[in-house]
């Protein structure tokens, strides 16, 4: 069972929103303002941490709010916390380079219990909405009492004087508006809080286990395990030629494996899971399938990537048609110029040294969870298996490598269809037929006893395919 917590949503359509927003902008344009004011005369060293805790981490901290406000109020608004951190962190040097030792103390148990209250009730942890009030009302009144000082050996102030000296007032007023406009959802479902990322849910009940082992082995190569497995595809054959003749005309082999792998992910969630930044997260009711396509099978073909969004409990059919709609739209065009072929054809632009940085950057963002949804969604290192078709090449199946970049975690590749003479129960030699597919994992999302069951699952599900017409699909939830 996932633990419940209160969580708010804040609608864009509100005009409170988009109030808060403009404030918050208007108080990073003050905290800015002040790296002339901080860095006039002094040592400096002095000046560099006046500069970086008066100015600058406020700064960015009043641009994160009105960004996720605006791009995440939605859903995510245990997020607008982190900027009254920042409030704390600047009260508490202030308050140890301006006062002397018993003052300072005072400051920053107060500041960290403001800051913490703040962060609870965003995130939900306490439940009451309007406890707020305490932290908004002291972290104002005390800035105010600062820079009122401040303000007396201060000539004639301009509006952006003002703007300047009372930004921590004008981001508390942002919060403050937001009050009203904040609503509590009571759907009963679970909403994203601290630590989870926009592609999944942290699982926090993992055994001390599995938690260490992503430390002990960070990289994905690290943690490969590969499974080579053959099929005998007699009825599966049938299958795919029965789901023609019902008017799938281009039901085939790929389509039949990932019916079935979607139904044994429904009965077993683990292998949904991932690892990003040494943590492991469940991608829940999203099944994230990848595959390479061409326009047509020649080496001058150009080839894209994509990615297709499955459910749980998604039937034969809706597998089908999901999987070829993405195929289509793919194609529709004489070459192929998705998305990702796009941002692709823009990093190939940028210097090789700077390129490196922006790779460098991304794999950051990504450690953290920091990643844009854009990138996320674009990216074929993010998701939940990548399918790729030796068959359709005249190959076998080969041992394909999992990426280090991103949170792929299976690989599955499949080869041709092939014959063996080999003896039935009886003894008599009878020629059946079989394809070749491997699977390359991630160990760290589960144990091996997990992925042993799972794999046989899938493979007596592929023996006996008319098993994924059963309309009593069995749908389970991971853990918390």
């Amino acid at each position: 069972m996932k633990k419940q917590h209160v969580a708010y949503t804040v609608s864009r359509k509100n005009p409170l929103t988009w109030l808060a927003v403009l404030l918050a902008l208007l108080a990073a344009v003050g905290f800015f303002l002040r790296l002339h004011f901080v860095t006039q005369g002094g040592d400096d060293r002095f000046e560099f941490w006046m500069g970086l805790f008066f100015s600058v981490l406020p700064g960015l901290g009043a641009v994160y709010f009105a960004y996720q406000l605006a791009v995440n109020g939605k859903e995510r608004v245990f997020r607008l916390a982190l900027p009254f951190w920042l409030l704390a962190a600047e009260a508490i040097f202030l308050g140890w380079a301006f006062t002397v030792w018993y003052y300072a103390l005072l400051i920053t148990a107060a500041a960290l219990v403001l800051a913490w209250i703040t962060h609870g009730v965003l995130k939900g942890t306490i439940a009451s909405l309007w406890v707020l009030l305490v932290p908004i009302c002291v972290f104002s009144i005390g800035f105010f009492l600062v820079f009122t000082m401040l303000t007396l050996f201060a000539d004639e102030l301009s509006l952006w004087d003002e703007v300047r000296f009372y930004a921590e007032i004008l981001l508390c007023a942002s919060l403050l508006l937001l009050l009203p406009a904040m609503q509590k959802l009571n759907d009963g479902k679970y909403h994203p809080t601290w630590g989870d990322r926009f592609d999944g849910r942290k699982i926090r009940s993992l055994s001390p286990i599995s938690v260490v082992g992503t430390y002990i082995m960070p990289e994905r190569n690290q943690a490969n395990v590969f499974f080579p497995d053959k099929l005998e595809i007699t009825e599966l054959d049938k299958y795919i030629r029965a789901k023609r003749a019902e008017g799938f005309d281009q039901f085939g082999m790929t389509e039949a494996l990932l019916a079935a792998y979607v139904r044994t992910l429904s009965k077993y969630p683990g292998i949904n899971r991932f690892i990003s930044g040494e943590r492991v997260y469940a991608r829940e009711d999203d099944i994230q399938f990848c595959m390479t396509v061409k326009k047509e099978m020649t080496k001058e073909s150009p080839d894209t990537v994509i990615k297709v969004h499955l459910k749980p409990g998604d039937s034969v059919e809706e597998v089908y048609r999901k999987y070829h709609e993405t195929v289509n739209d793919a194609k529709k065009s004489m070459e192929l110029d998705s998305s990702l072929d796009g941002i692709t054809a823009l990093f190939g632009m940028i210097p090789g040294v700077l390129l490196k940085f922006v790779v460098w950057l991304l794999k950051l963002l990504d450690y953290f969870g920091l990643l844009p949804r854009l990138i996320l969604e674009l990216s074929p290192f993010h998701g939940s298996i990548f399918f790729t078709s030796m068959g359709s090449l005249g190959i076998p199946a080969v041992y394909h490598h999992l990426y280090n970049f991103g949170n792929l975690p299976i690989f599955l590749a499949f080869g041709r269809k092939y014959r063996v003479n080999e003896p039935d129960d009886d003894g008599k030699i009878v020629s059946r037929k079989y394809i070749d597919y491997t699977f390359n994992v991630d160990e760290r999302i589960v144990d091996g006893f997990y992925y042993a069951t799972a794999i046989k699952y899938f493979h007596k599900l592929l023996l006996h395919p008319e098993r994924l017409d059963e309309p009593d699909m069995e749908i389970n939830g991971d853990i918390p």
